[in-house]
């Protein structure tokens, strides 16, 4: 038992050193679920998260089927500020959709994106930026490191704005919609003590369309130990041309600090259509991140000024030669 305290007091304290960055020390994903964290990768980080899948869809009242797989993918960097993030992100399908209303039944093959967007986010407010000194594990009381604390209630928040990218005759989407169309976010993350961690997604995506659509992802993870996390997660969509309720249950595990493995189930409680769906992920990263360095006054134009002055010698041979402290020319 003790050693299982000293194991979490020392995960804690590797953990809070990093917590109150964007950049950390090991892979940021959003995978194995599709919300998005409110914190970005870290400024000079390439990170690319692919997840192919199978999918299969059920209709009762419009007796058909859909059977496929697929790929959703996202490709991130962190640029300028650790607040910044310009983010890829697509889903593209491939399957069969299966009429049944006739005597016999008619098959339909159809390859598009169901997505493709590009767009930022910005990290607008984070409660644990400067609280380092008040945040910092009791090295002394395991229990004390994992009560609950009332500031975690207050979230991370973060903004999102982008362009989807639909092209036309899409077998995906509903007749007229093609070419830009908006999206924006508001995401949110809390921090709880003891491995939770809570994300709140809401979106409103292809504005402007006679199909605009509303999101709310809500997404609750649990890190067992620092490999294994395990997640549940609810998507709620809305719109004229399709509305429903998915829930997803799955977990990760990481193989090395710049790379991580997932899995997960998707499904939802109608028939109209039931889904079902099952995926593997992967995510990597490209980590040229530098930590900028602070200037606290000490320059070299300040240091310069700091040092004591040589007094200088009234008299000087010929062949004296000067030497700074440290025996240079």
């Amino acid at each position: 038992m003790n050693y299982i305290k000293a194991s979490f007091t020392i995960l804690l304290i590797f953990v809070t050193q990093f917590i109150f960055a964007q950049y950390t020390e090991v892979i940021n994903s959003n995978r194995p679920g599709v919300s998005r964290s409110a914190f970005s990768v870290g400024t000079n980080v390439a990170q690319l998260e692919v997840g192919p899948y199978m999918v299969k869809e059920e209709h009762s009242s419009l007796k058909y089927e859909v059977s496929g797989f697929g790929v959703d993918f996202a490709a991130r960097y962190g640029l300028l500020f650790e607040e910044l993030e310009l983010n890829i992100e697509g889903i593209y399908q491939n399957d069969t959709k299966t009429d049944n209303r006739g005597f016999l039944a008619f098959d339909e093959k159809r390859s598009n994106f169901k997505n493709f967007t590009i767009g930022a986010k910005y990290l607008v407010y984070d409660p644990y930026k400067n609280s380092e000194e008040e945040d910092k594990p009791n090295l002394y009381s395991y229990h004390a490191n994992r009560t609950f604390k009332w500031k975690s209630l207050i979230p991370a928040v973060a903004v999102y704005a982008g362009a989807n990218f639909d092209t036309k005759n899409n077998s995906y989407l509903p007749s007229g919609i093609e070419g830009f169309s908006p999206k924006i976010m508001i995401a949110t993350q809390n921090n709880f003590s003891g491995g939770w961690v809570f994300i709140m997604n809401l979106v409103k995506d292809r504005i402007g369309t006679d199909f605009s659509e509303f999101q709310y992802i809500l997404t609750l993870t649990h890190s067992f130990n620092p490999q294994w996390v395990i997640f549940a997660e609810t998507q709620g969509i809305k719109s004229d041309f399709y509305a429903d309720n998915l829930f997803r249950f799955g977990g990760a595990y990481l193989w090395s600090k710049n790379f991580q493995l997932d899995t997960a189930v998707t499904l939802n409680t109608k028939d109209t259509p039931s889904v079902f769906g099952a995926n593997l992920g992967v995510s990597y990263r490209l980590d040229f991140h530098k930590d900028k360095e602070i200037d606290n006054g000490n320059s070299k134009k300040d240091a310069d000024k700091r040092k004591p002055k040589k007094k200088k010698n009234k008299k000087k041979k010929k062949d004296d030669v000067d030497f700074d402290d440290d025996g240079s020319l």
